[in-house]
């Protein structure tokens, strides 16, 4: 029994990068929240996030023409789908063979890592958010990390709206700028980190939430297939990570399980979205305009009678759970950790005994 766990533990994760992972988010929680998201960008998603798409954005845009077939299109994503994910796999592997016998107390490592994840840029965008909002003083610089995060057009919206987005990232962002890239580094390294990454920004720049024309249909397809684990762990967090959050209730983010009404899509959010709306007892999602015009008309999830009028304070609860959820995370890395080494019959050289 115990060759068998050493030998299933082994084949699905490599518990030699746990402390790589953990080290890169906090060197993306300090630098993120000194420096906030990238000067130019206003973007506080994942570095590479960012060189992806403007590797892959342009060349997406141009090949995608809504006027066409959608059959075409969908071959059309597709193929840029295909490059893109030969590139970053290449990408990926030399980063591997690079670091292969370089050590460098693995800070090296960790760096590069950092590159992948997000954790201190999206803490910075809402808080710059939360304050603007508590002062009653929203303009263009306080929302704009979040709209160029989440590709919606704020422009024109009211403060609710603003506010739903910024909670809506809070959960998102949790989810695909940090838990999946880490579980893909741990299972495969940067080879695995670098193709989820390419295919969740194909999917961010044009899954459109599911209601791409069909150009996003196939990064889609496979960020859902790659994403779904992580889903289902950062669901758990953030309803976990309510037991620690004013208001927030566990029975409430509980419920979001059990198979009720007005939950989110996997496209529009999942199970880590329903799981924020319902422990903090709001309506999260709606409609929402893309970068590009395109009105994207997400369901409303979250309990029935529950409140979208969001304000400054829910966001705050928002930030509280995204905050505590990445400390649960770090928690569950370290007893990963530790079950690696008692499974491998290890010593913990950390622990003195």
């Amino acid at each position: 029994m115990i060759d068998f766990l050493q030998n299933w533990h082994s084949a699905f994760l490599d518990p030699e990068r746990i402390p790589f992972v953990i080290a890169a988010i906090l060197i993306t929680a300090i630098i993120g929240m000194i420096s906030g998201p990238l000067v130019g960008t206003g973007n506080a998603n994942p570095f590479m996030w960012l060189v992806f798409d403007k590797a892959f954005g342009g060349v997406g845009e141009r090949m995608n023409k809504t006027r066409r077939a959608k059959a075409d299109l969908v071959f059309r994503g597709f193929l840029i789908t295909a490059l893109a994910l030969l590139i970053a796999a290449a990408l990926g592997k030399a980063l591997d063979s690079g670091l292969n016998g370089v050590t460098y107390g693995g800070v090296g490592e960790a760096i590069l890592l950092s590159c992948f994840v997000t954790s201190g840029a999206v803490w910075f965008a809402l808080l710059r958010l939360y304050f603007a909002m508590e002062k009653d003083q929203i303009g263009q610089g306080a929302y704009f990390a979040i709209s160029r995060s989440t590709r919606t057009n704020l422009a024109a919206s009211d403060d609710f709206t603003i506010t739903r987005a910024g909670m809506n990232y809070a959960a998102k962002s949790f989810d695909k700028g940090l838990i999946a890239p880490a579980l893909w580094y741990i299972i495969a390294g940067f080879q695995g980190v670098a193709i989820y990454s390419v295919v969740a920004v194909l999917s961010w720049h044009f899954g459109r939430e599911g209601f791409s024309k069909g150009f996003g249909s196939v990064p889609l397809a496979l960020e859902k297939l790659m994403g779904f684990v992580p889903a289902v762990l950062s669901a758990l967090l953030i309803t976990l990570a309510g037991l620690f959050t004013p208001t927030a209730k566990l029975h409430k983010g509980l419920a979001a399980w059990m198979g009720h009404k007005n939950r989110a899509s996997y496209e529009q959010g999942g199970m880590p979205l329903s799981s924020l709306a319902w422990s903090l007892n709001v309506s999260l999602g709606g409609t929402r305009q893309d970068l590009d015009g395109t009105a994207i008309k997400s369901d409303w999830v979250g309990p029935e009678g529950a409140t979208a009028q969001n304000d400054h304070k829910h966001l705050r609860r928002a930030i509280y759970i995204n905050v505590f959820a990445h400390i649960l995370f770090i928690a569950v890395l370290l007893g990963m950790y530790l079950w690696a080494g008692l499974l491998g019959g290890e010593e913990l050289r950390f622990i003195k005994l």
